[in-house]
Order: structure tokens, then sequence, then C-alpha cells
């Protein structure tokens, strides 16, 4: 998790590392319940005989093919996203085949704030909103895992002067 030290300039550390909260994963797996749920019982109740074999294949099919688009996929996009905050900048991850990036200097962040709804409080999350000087405007990190404890890594960066920060707990510092 978190970027390769050898995509890091020189000087430059990484502070915090984390990836979307695990609450991005809940309806995939209650999908994949439900899916196996119901061509278990298909499966259990086919009637015999000749048709029998290619209902069982037509059954396994689209169970698999819904398993893949609606919970594996998820998964690895779960899985290969990830926050970094460094001295120097806000690194932001994703993609399973087609890898997507956002890099932020810190100087050019104008406004950082959080937003939590009340199931995101109850698992300890929420969604990060980065405002910066560029033609974008602002990028919304969704479920970021102690977003307000990122928030405060990230606003005491903007702010102090050697951008030396050491990380709250639950975020995850890499070594150097």
């Amino acid at each position: 998790m978190g970027i390769s030290p050898k995509l890091l300039g020189e000087g430059e550390h990484v502070i915090a590392s984390t990836r979307t909260h695990w609450k991005a994963l809940v309806v995939p797996v209650l999908i994949l319940l439900l899916t196996c749920g119901v061509a278990g019982f298909l499966v259990a109740i086919l009637p015999s005989g000749s048709a029998h074999d290619i209902l069982l294949w037509i059954v396994i099919a689209v169970a698999a093919l819904i398993v893949i688009w609606f919970c594996l996929r998820p998964f690895l996009v779960w899985l290969t996203a990830s926050y970094t905050v460094t001295n120097r900048r806000l690194i932001n991850r994703s993609g399973v085949i087609t890898r997507r990036g956002r890099d932020i200097p810190l100087q050019r962040i104008n406004d950082v704030k959080y937003e939590r709804g009340m199931l995101d409080r109850m698992l300890g999350c929420g969604t990060l909103v980065i405002s910066d000087a560029s033609e974008e405007g602002s990028s919304v990190l969704p479920d970021v895992p102690h977003v307000e404890k990122l928030q405060l890594v990230i606003t005491n960066l903007l702010f102090s002067d050697d951008g030396r920060e050491s990380p709250p707990p639950g975020l995850r510092a890499q070594p150097d």
C-alpha cells in the first residue's frame, strides 16, 4: 500500500498513507452473499431431465458474471486505491488495469475540509475535499478512514515550515 519510494523526490518522505475505507466493500459483500444464495437455491430446485445440464450452466454463468462485475471488480478497485500524504504533496492513486493518479503540491492547496454522514461517523470514515489552485478546482476523496485526522495532518503541513508531521494513530507512515 502507499507509494513506492522510487517515485518520491529527493528529500520527500511519506507522512501518512491509507486506502479507501472497508465501507466501500459492504454492498459488494452483500451482493456476493445474495448471489450465492439465489444461485444455490436455483441449482437445488432445477428439474431433472435433459435440460438440467443447460439450466445448471446458465445459472452458474449468470452468477459468475454478477460476482465478477459487482463483487470482484469493486474489490480490486478498493485494493488498488491509495491516498498518500508526503511532506510536499497529496497523492491519490487508483485503478486496476488503467492506473489513474493525481498529485497536488501542498503549496497549491487552498482549503481542506471533510464531510461525514451518520454512517460515516459510526464507521470512522468520511469524504475529504481538497480545494486547490488548479483548473479542476477540487479533489474529492471518498471513504477516507480517519478523515478528521488526515485533514489535521494536511492542515498542519500547510502551516508548518519544516514539513515534518508525524502521522496520527490509525494512519500508517512509511519509513524513509
